[in-house]
């Protein structure tokens, strides 16, 4: 999720500077609400990511006699 994150980030500042050079407000506008969500959304992947992860074992059938 992160290098894509990463990606997408990449890509953002050239569509502003075109929205900025065209005069598309309501773009460039909606490019920085983007990014700050982006933003956000890398940080808590990137918080996500060094949690541990527990192992849960595989599941095996109930005994016959338990059922």
């Amino acid at each position: 999720m992160l290098p894509r994150l990463a990606e997408i980030e990449k890509d953002l500042p050239l569509r502003r500077k075109r929205a900025q050079e065209e005069h598309w407000l309501g773009e460039v506008e909606g490019i920085d609400s983007t990014l700050t969500f982006l933003r956000a959304k890398q940080v808590e992947a990137a918080r996500l990511a060094r949690r541990p992860t527990a192992n849960l074992g595989i599941p095996r059938p109930l005994p016959e006699e338990i059922q």
